[in-house]
């Protein structure tokens, strides 16, 4: 029986955020649940030298550094779980910046619930200027926010910026797919399900994931999140014919998608407060989905998916 008040480990993979890296740190080292309960696992995922991450990492006790030379954050996630000492795992990105009774209510709806397999929280979108959203911020809140409550409950996976889960588990069902880029988390957690366990939602374990507010950032996250479903979709679907049908209809999706919306946002979403707003952001919808098309092309082509 795991004791009361387990000893956790926090994983967070980085590359190249030593900004963000800082933040989620000064977040984790805040905690309410006990200090000598928890180790935080910071795993430098291949990061430019001039982030030094070594030297951020060594200004907080509890916090201890790895490298995984594997592009990816799942292999990173992967070699965090090889050296964690703890009976509870928690993940989260060094982008995150966790609510300060994070750990203690990760833990407490776990144990409360000791057959669902993982437990994902909310993951709230937030702003570099709250009152004063671009238009990518702007998209990214209404229209690429991360659901955790339709992921778990509709999908059997929870985003791994915000999941708890037992070492157990893990053992039992193995590590994450490292060869995905993207949507390694809905593998996984879908494997969980598929063992037999119940995933929970749970509101009162909060993560803040600050919304991407530049075209670049934007284009590498689409790039990652297209080149994971990809990866995805050809490691699952064995037919070569059915294959290439799912690859055509994608492609007229995401080519349509945007112009089948154009209405819809200039015209009818009130979260869409000025003519400007309605403009920009379907502007940045194009911009978006036609990544998205040019992308799965140049994967289909036999070029390996981005990282991000």
């Amino acid at each position: 029986m795991i004791q009361e008040q387990p000893f956790v480990s926090v994983i967070i993979p980085v590359f190249n955020d030593v900004v963000g890296l800082k933040r989620c740190l000064e977040s984790l080292k805040n905690q309410s649940y006990p200090e000598s309960l928890y180790e935080i696992i910071v795993v430098d995922n291949g990061s430019n030298a001039e982030q030094n991450i070594a030297d951020v990492v060594a200004n907080y006790q509890q916090a201890i550094l790895t490298n995984e030379s594997q592009p990816g954050s799942y292999s990173a996630r992967n070699k965090g779980i090889s050296v964690a000492k703890g009976s509870v795992i928690a993940f989260t990105d060094a982008d995150c910046i966790p609510a300060t009774d994070w750990i203690e209510q990760g833990v407490k709806i776990l144990l409360e619930n000791p057959k669902c397999g993982f437990v994902a929280g909310k993951i709230q979108t937030c702003f570099k200027e709250p009152n004063k959203p671009n238009s990518i911020e702007l998209y990214e809140s209404l229209w690429y926010p991360l659901p955790q409550k339709e992921f778990v409950e509709k999908h059997h996976f929870g985003a791994t910026a915000n999941v708890f889960t037992f070492v157990s588990v893990i053992q039992e069902v193995g590590v994450f797919d490292s060869s995905l880029k993207s949507n390694g988390d809905r593998e996984w957690g879908q494997r969980v399900y598929h063992a037999g366990y119940h995933p929970l939602y749970a509101e009162e374990i909060c993560v803040s994931h600050p919304a991407r507010n530049s075209l670049p950032q934007l284009y590498s996250r689409a790039r990652r999140i297209i080149g994971g479903r990809y990866d995805l979709q050809q490691k699952q679907e064995s037919s070569f014919l059915k294959s290439n049908l799912i690859f055509m209809i994608n492609v007229v999706k995401y080519a349509i998608a945007p112009i089948a919306m154009l209405g819809f946002n200039l015209l009818l979403d009130k979260r869409l407060k000025t003519p400007t707003q309605k403009v920009q952001v379907s502007l940045v919808m194009f911009f978006v989905s036609y990544v998205y098309v040019w992308e799965m092309i140049r994967l289909k082509s036999g070029k390996t998916s981005h990282r991000g």
